[in-house]
């Protein structure tokens, strides 16, 4: 048998083939494109329910807007009468006080949904009623002064309900301050679009409108919201109301962070209330007055849009007791008779300090028990409304004796001085309630 293994006569084995090289290793595929993580005021939006309530307050500063201009038109048709028509606006202010400390306890006691979908739809039955052909003027006064008593109690609930919502951190913050620049551009717009809303409606028409608001935003937080349970209550309502004020009013860090929320715009209020009064005394005209209200507001909007989307939680924190100090420093510029540009300048300035209240925000929140939130959050509304209602009746009073430009740089001397003595007395409680706080120090690496 011949050996299969050796090659048979002069036939050469054929050479063996070269190696295949291993094939390239194929790339692994690209991973799904993820979208950006929002950042700023983005990351709030991205929360649902807090859309649903930063809709809702659209809708329902839209309604207090168009009401109060409607009212006031129609309280003077019916009666000649400046003063019962200026009063609509008093009114608008002057309850808040009453209904801050008497109901407050209604935002913890009773579920935050709940309360602020009936306070919507009492607004909204007390708009009804104004719009009826047959309601008196009296009685104009007293629903004006039903809405402003529930305003508080849906005010605080709602921040109060922020927290739950959006965490007691950043997200808050930034929420907060989303609503307040409604609020201001409501200030810059709302009442010139009232003004046009009744060239087209009747004022008792735009009340209707004024119902239709309200009943939307209810809707809104009842269903784009979610139910949680009441954070604490129990006995007589106006006790425990009282008690929650007494409360937050009697722990000196949160009694010092509050005054930081309320001190600054009792004095930064002189310059829009004696806007009219000083374009007078300069010569400046309509055009001058319309300037002069919306300065502040212009630079409160950029100075929140820019902390908010721009600096860190910690930078935000650390600027707080500095801008407060230093926000009415502008308006001594006032008394030189520096011209209208520069006093532009000044009232620009000065809402761009009040960028403070995002950092001061973070710090309430933080100071104020869970179970407390409500309450705290409804006094502080009610007080900064009637503060700011104070410093404006304050500034018309001085200005019957002294120059507006007088009254502006004193309100700015003097403002200047409570705040910082203020910002002090918030030092001094932060660091009594934290003693490492200013000496902890980061850790350096090795």
């Amino acid at each position: 048998m011949p050996d299969t293994t050796e090659p048979v006569g002069d036939t050469a084995a054929p050479p063996a083939a070269p190696p295949t090289p291993p094939a390239a290793p194929s790339a692994p595929p690209a991973p799904p494109a993820v979208p950006p993580e929002p950042t700023g005021y983005g990351r709030v939006f991205a929360v649902p329910e807090f859309r649903a309530v930063f809709a809702a307050h659209a809708l329902s500063l839209l309604g207090v807007v168009v009401s109060e201009i409607a009212l006031t038109v129609l309280v003077y048709g019916l009666t000649g009468s400046p003063l019962l028509s200026a009063l609509t606006f008093a009114l608008g202010m002057l309850p808040y006080v009453l209904g801050g400390t008497l109901l407050s306890g209604v935002a913890d006691r009773y579920p935050a949904r709940r309360v602020l979908v009936v306070c919507d739809l009492v607004c909204a039955g007390c708009a009804a009623v104004m719009a009826a052909p047959v309601t008196p003027v009296a009685a104009l006064l007293v629903l004006r002064c039903a809405i402003a008593a529930v305003s508080p109690v849906f005010s605080g609930t709602r921040t109060a309900t922020l927290a739950d919502i959006l965490g007691e951190g950043d997200l808050f913050v930034l929420g907060r301050s989303l609503l307040r620049i409604v609020s201001q551009s409501a200030v810059l717009v709302g009442f010139g679009l009232g003004g046009l809303l009744l060239t087209v409606v009747s004022p008792r028409g735009a009340l209707v409108i004024t119902v239709c608001t309200f009943c939307c935003s209810a809707l809104l937080l009842r269903f784009g919201t979610r139910r949680r349970p009441a954070r604490a209550g129990g006995g007589q309502l106006m006790r425990y109301s009282l008690a929650g004020a007494r409360q937050v009013l009697g722990d000196r860090r949160t009694r010092a962070l509050l005054l930081l929320l309320w001190v600054p715009p009792l004095f930064v209020v002189a310059p829009e209330a004696l806007a009219v009064a000083y374009a007078d005394e300069i010569g400046v005209g309509t055009t001058g007055v319309g300037l002069l209200m919306c300065a502040m507001p212009i630079g409160t909007i950029a100075g929140e849009v820019y902390a908010g989307s721009v600096l860190a939680p910690a930078v935000r924190s650390r600027i707080v007791l500095p801008l407060a100090s230093g926000a009415l420093l502008p308006l001594l510029v006032y008394p030189l008779d520096p011209g209208l540009v520069l006093v532009l300048v000044a009232l620009l300035v000065t809402g761009l300090a009040q960028a403070y209240t995002l950092g001061a925000d973070r710090g309430f929140v933080d100071a104020v028990p869970r179970e407390l939130r409500g309450r705290a959050m409804t006094v502080h509304t009610a007080g900064l409304m009637t503060i700011q209602g104070v410093g404006m009746a304050l500034a018309g009073a001085a200005a019957e004796v002294w120059p507006v430009a007088t009254v502006v740089g004193g309100a700015g001397a003097v403002g200047t001085v409570c705040c910082a003595l203020l910002a002090l007395e918030v030092r001094r409680t932060g660091r009594a309630a934290d003693p490492g706080a200013v000496e902890r120090q980061p850790e350096k690496p090795e």
